[in-house]
């Protein structure tokens, strides 16, 4: 008798391959058959007229430090997620000297929206070295298994102190104690190493990340320790400016040690094209011998602009700000007061950088975001388009908007991968060869970004709901987030119903699967609030052949583990 038997399901095997009816059975955490009619279980999930695919495996989230507190790790827990990657963007807690402690909490927040203080709350600091807080998350029961990367920014803090977050030249010593502590991460079991190298990502001070500037010397050097550590990606966020200059280190420390480099790529307006650039650079790089693979989304990053969230078109109005620190309800009640409405929308905005003032007045690309939510809504959708329709202005539009169901209406504000205001540049990222879907930034941007239901998106977007262009297959959806993704970490014991691999499962009911909008929710340690978005269809969730999740609730069941370095099939 089998200890789990999945019966009568159409499974998509994560290979890529045609889906295919039968049965799935598991003994001991492993998949022992797949296909045909398997014997009893003494647990059976009948799954006629559903689709049975591997647990999804997210490459890119940021709960290194709500993994320390919350066993399920949501939103990415209800959405299927059995595997989630931390650590990525080179921000991180380890390692973490005791007087640096609220210095990683303001990076991570200035970079990732994560309230700092629901990290003070609710992180615990029982490590200061890497390999210390491997052993902190090995600690703790959990319904999913979590992995994570060795971060560029506290380990140039950690060695450095100011001169690392003030992002000096590292000297020689400096990079041999950083290749150091890499290495010695690596060993004790990360995925890798992570490094960012954009301007966009600031702490909250408003200082680059540590290791925004380091030069190819000592890019090469941690490079080459995660290398002496075992094995490892080398995962970048970066500007990719002058993409020669970057290209060419990457190119070269792939070839020297054979480790896969990967970077995020996305579309942005004010090089619309250049994404296609950087696709071409990596087919060059890896016809050269580099193992290097793109990072793409399966949609916009979306800013959801409202009067609960961070970020909307009178923020920084002066008449605004008198009241923003009001209770909503008691602030939509002023704003309907008609005095002020006048005086709100008199005004302009007080932001003067350029990148912060495009949510609060490029009303062309400002969108209702609807119920179901319409990631790619057409260019005559837009807050602009419909306010010259209606003969209004548009912050006036906007204000009202804004005003619907008591204050809790969000607008969408595509900010990359959407110059075109279509998927077309997604479609072709996420059917490129050299690409992994990836981006999702779970636990991250909670006060404006709700992208970590990105693996339900895939499904329910992409497969079933997309009208201005083509779709995925189901069949090309499920490898995107399973086989794909464990194969670049690394990961070869799971992301495939293969008998012998993990028995990480998801039994979805895709015929009624859907997204929800999203809310707001102050459910954080210190009551900080986040973006939250659910969605339905999981009728259960498998983690080491432990039901870990069903229709949507916990079951209590906590199999999940700390993944320590490259699995083998």
């Amino acid at each position: 008798m089998h200890d789990l038997v999945i019966r009568g399901g159409t499974i998509v095997d994560g290979s890529g391959a045609e889906a295919a009816e039968g049965d799935v059975a598991i003994d001991g955490g492993t998949i022992t058959s797949v296909g045909g009619k398997a014997g009893s279980g003494r647990e059976e999930v009948d799954a006629r007229g559903l689709v049975v695919t591997p647990g999804w495996v997210d490459i890119h989230t940021h709960y290194d430090g709500q993994v320390t507190w919350d066993p399920h790790l949501t939103p990415s827990g209800w959405h299927g997620v059995t595997t989630a990657v931390m650590g990525n963007c080179g921000v991180g807690f380890a390692p973490a000297r005791p007087d640096r402690h609220d210095w990683l909490i303001g990076l991570m927040e200035g970079v990732e929206d994560i309230p700092g203080t629901a990290l003070s709350e609710g992180i615990r600091w029982d490590w200061e070295t890497f390999p210390q807080y491997l052993d902190a998350l090995e600690k703790m029961p959990r319904s999913l298994d979590v992995a994570t990367q060795v971060p560029h920014g506290a380990v140039r803090a950690y060695v450095m102190g100011d001169r690392g977050a003030d992002n000096e030249i590292a000297s020689a010593d400096d990079i041999a104690q950083m290749a150091a502590i890499v290495a010695d991460g690596v060993r004790a079991g990360a995925l890798g190493f992570s490094t960012s190298r954009t301007r966009l990502h600031r702490a909250i001070d408003g200082r680059e990340v540590p290791g925004t500037f380091a030069n190819a010397t000592e890019m090469m050097e941690l490079g080459r320790a995660v290398k002496r550590g075992g094995y490892g990606v080398v995962e970048i966020a970066s500007d990719l400016t002058p993409k020669q200059d970057e290209f060419a280190w990457m190119t070269a420390l792939s070839r020297e040690t054979g480790l896969p480099i990967t970077y995020a790529l996305v579309q942005n307006e004010l090089q619309p094209g250049k994404w296609r650039e950087l696709l071409d650079q990596t087919a060059q790089a890896r016809a050269q011998g580099a193992n290097i693979t793109a990072q793409v989304g399966c949609r916009p990053v979306g800013m959801l602009l409202g009067l609960q969230s961070r970020v909307h078109p009178f923020v920084a109005h002066p008449s605004y700000m008198a009241i923003a620190d009001k209770p909503l309800d008691e602030r939509v009640r002023l704003m309907r007061d008609p005095a002020l409405k006048a005086r709100i929308l008199a005004e302009t905005t007080t932001i003067t950088d350029r990148f912060r003032r495009r949510p609060m007045e490029q009303f062309d690309n400002m969108f209702a975001l609807g119920d179901p939510p319409n990631y790619e809504p057409p260019p005559e959708q837009s807050i602009g388009r419909l306010a010259a329709a209606a003969g209004r202005e548009p912050n006036e539009y906007v204000y009202e908007l804004l005003l619907q169901r008591g204050g809790r209406e969000f607008l969408y504000f595509p900010s990359l991968n959407y110059a075109d205001r279509n998927f077309d540049a997604l479609d072709t990222m996420l059917r490129h060869p050299n690409t992994v879907l990836s981006l999702s930034d779970g636990g991250a941007h909670c006060g404006i970004i709700c992208d970590a239901s990105a693996p339900t998106f895939l499904l329910t977007h992409w497969v079933k709901g997309r009208t201005r262009g083509p779709r995925l297959t189901l069949e090309q959806a499920v490898h995107l987030q399973t086989r794909r993704t464990a194969e670049v970490y690394g990961l070869r014991d799971r992301g495939l119903l293969k008998p012998g691999l993990k028995a990480d499962v998801n039994v979805i009911d895709f015929d009624n699967m859907r997204l929800e909008p999203p809310v707001m929710a102050y459910d954080l340690p210190a009551d900080g609030r986040r973006l939250l978005q659910r969605g339905s269809g999981y009728r259960a969730t498998i983690v080491s052949g432990q039901v870990t999740w069903r229709d949507g609730e916990a079951t209590g069941a906590l199999p999940g583990r700390l993944v320590r370095g490259p699995q083998a099939a």
